[in-house]
């Protein structure tokens, strides 16, 4: 394990891709090791991306947290995004290509599937609050804007500032982010919004408290509101 570890943190592309790139397979088995592991997995993945994030902060120096006001105010616009765009979704003719709304019982609600045991279901409640929060925020800012978008303008990533524009990596590192989200048309607004960020302020730390914010909130709006289909 060590030794793993050591080859990952003496590459700085590694470095940044494998913590993201683990965190993936642990998503892609939920749900596949029976109806439970929808629960356990996330639980799973969470500590993993914890321990890896807390690792990574020792190599990669742009792990910070920046609650600025331009931080502040674009996780709440990417949250009011993010659940005020599904009727716009349905007038724009997409409903189809949004899973929850062909397939609405599709929900990750633990409350519900450990009815019988409280204490579990609310356990992976702040759990999912506190992963989706605390670990995917620095594991995806990462990836998607410090290596990613530098990466599509040269191999030589890290000689690319962060500041430096470009079109192509711009739409393509957002389009990439979208893919993976089931609400794809708020994500990949939200990819252009934590972009345009670290591109304006020059550094990573304005994005990750951005991205912290937003789920933090969607996270209490799902559960306040018994909003589900979020999750």
């Amino acid at each position: 394990m060590a030794a793993w570890w050591s080859k990952i943190t003496s590459s700085p592309l590694l470095v940044r891709v494998a913590p993201f790139v683990v965190f993936l397979v642990l998503t892609s088995l939920q749900g596949r090791l029976g109806e439970a592991s929808h629960y356990w997995m996330y639980l799973a993945k969470t500590a993993v991306g914890g321990v890896l994030v807390w690792q990574m902060r020792r190599y990669v120096t742009e792990i910070e947290w920046r609650f600025t006001g331009a931080a502040i105010g674009a996780g709440i616009l990417v949250f009011l995004l993010w659940i005020g765009l599904e009727d716009g979704v349905r007038a724009l003719g997409f409903a189809h290509s949004y899973p929850k709304f062909v397939h609405p019982t599709t929900t990750w609600n633990p409350l519900a599937f450990f009815a019988g045991a409280p204490a579990v279901g609310w356990l992976l409640v702040v759990v999912r609050i506190l992963g989706a929060t605390l670990v995917v925020p620095p594991l995806e800012e990462v990836f998607y804007r410090s290596f990613l978008y530098r990466y599509l303008q040269q191999t030589d990533f890290l000689g690319v500032p962060l500041t430096r524009f470009s079109g192509f990596a711009f739409v393509l590192t957002s389009a990439i982010f979208a893919s993976t989200h089931v609400e794809w048309l708020a994500a990949l607004l939200c990819g252009f919004i934590y972009q345009g960020l670290v591109g304006w302020k020059g550094r990573l730390g304005d994005a990750i408290a951005a991205h912290a914010l937003t789920n933090l909130l969607l996270g209490l709006w799902v559960v306040s509101r018994g909003a589900w289909h979020f999750w």
